[in-house]
């Protein structure tokens, strides 16, 4: 192992240069407690650690199909204004919404 402070960590495309370990026949790193506890303090100042991570709501039907509302906080938290395109996908019984900028 060697001891490295080049460790990459990414979280909503913020990337995180972490100190740690490599193993230099693998390269797999390890990030120590204290290191992981600096980068979890700095993506909470920027508002990427701590959000729910599930939102409960119930669909509502309408005459052309199927209606998810947003919660006003997750508007704020990601900027929406109401005119954005958005892409949605299906991945099992999961629904995946990436949001363009209107």
């Amino acid at each position: 192992m060697n001891v490295v402070e080049d460790i990459l960590s990414e979280i909503e495309g913020y990337v995180f240069i972490e100190k740690g370990l490599r193993c230099v026949k693998c390269g797999e790193e390890f990030i120590g407690e204290k290191e992981g506890q600096k980068m979890i303090e700095a993506a909470r100042k920027l508002g990427l650690w701590g959000e729910p991570l599930k939102l409960y709501r119930k669909l509502s039907k309408s005459a052309r199909g199927t209606v998810i509302r947003l919660p006003s906080d997750i508007e704020r938290a990601l900027g929406i204004k109401g005119d954005e395109e958005i892409s949605i996908s299906k991945v099992g019984r999961r629904i995946c919404i990436d949001i363009s900028p209107g």
